[in-house]
């Protein structure tokens, strides 16, 4: 053993009563909710926006976020199992969720919802890129307490030995990383939007978020071991595959609001 390392053996169950417990996952998942809901009510105050549109909104996006996670890890990672077994799909509550599928479940929840409410796409996306940001954040936390998608071994001071998962040697706590670089993410994004009190250019937060949040994670992957065995044989993992697209776009929709110049509009009493 190291002398200079983390030893990590938190229970991830906050308690238990009989079959029913309650895990550290889960609340701080919960909790993504529940914080971005407060961070778009005063959003939408200062929009002069009722709070049934935001609930509205809440339902697509957590629809959005359990489906389209739920189901990129289905298909991303674990293709061959899933198409053999399609009724584990459902089994969420065996783990198994991806990021990247999340962020299509919201890209996709958020335009049926603007559909609907007709509301301008870009307009909404720009203000739920702040949460998702700090979603980010508490779903990364949950993962580094349920000791799982950590990294390879390093020699580095503050590397973390996950005890529950039978490790002996120190891993790059790389849920850690990654957490902390999408809560600097949240806070450039919530000063940008206050900064002009929601009336920047439309497109430019959720172009950021794509950006900076994946670009993190293609770099933050070179540390992490691979969750699937066919990562093995691959240069670039699953993940990084997955996230090069997503930056791509992001560059472009930032080049495409810094050239369109179309700032949101607020109206206020």
């Amino acid at each position: 053993m190291h002398l200079l390392v983390i030893p990590w053996d938190v229970n991830p169950e906050i308690f238990r009563i009989g079959s029913f417990a309650v895990r550290w996952y889960g609340l701080l998942f919960a909790s993504s909710f529940l914080f971005g809901y407060f961070i778009m009510n005063r959003i939408f105050k200062n929009e002069n926006l009722g709070e049934a549109v935001l609930d509205r909104l809440t339902i697509y996006m957590a629809i959005g976020v359990i489906v389209g996670a739920r189901l990129g890890h289905c298909l991303f990672y674990e293709p061959d199992y899933y198409f053999r077994h399609p009724l584990e799909i459902l089994m969420i509550w065996r783990g198994g969720l991806a990021s990247h599928g999340a962020a299509i479940g919201i890209l996709t929840a958020i335009w049926f919802f603007s559909r609907k409410e007709k509301k301008d796409y870009f307009w909404v996306l720009d203000r739920i890129a702040i949460v998702v940001a700090l979603s980010g954040f508490l779903i990364r936390m949950g993962n580094l307490m349920n000791s799982e998608i950590y990294g390879i071994e390093t020699t580095v001071p503050w590397g973390f030995v996950f005890l529950r998962n039978h490790e002996v040697a120190p891993k790059h706590p790389t849920q850690i990383y990654e957490g902390l670089a999408y809560l600097f993410i949240f806070f450039l994004l919530f000063r940008l939007y206050w900064s002009k009190k929601g009336e920047h250019y439309q497109g430019m937060l959720i172009s950021l978020l794509c950006i900076l949040v994946f670009t993190s994670r293609f770099f933050i992957e070179f540390l992490k071991e691979n969750q699937v065995a066919f990562e093995a044989t691959m240069k670039l993992n699953m993940g990084q595959w997955l996230s090069i697209p997503f930056i791509l776009m992001g560059i472009g929709g930032l080049y495409w609001s810094l050239t369109r110049k179309k700032r949101a509009v607020i109206i206020r009493e």
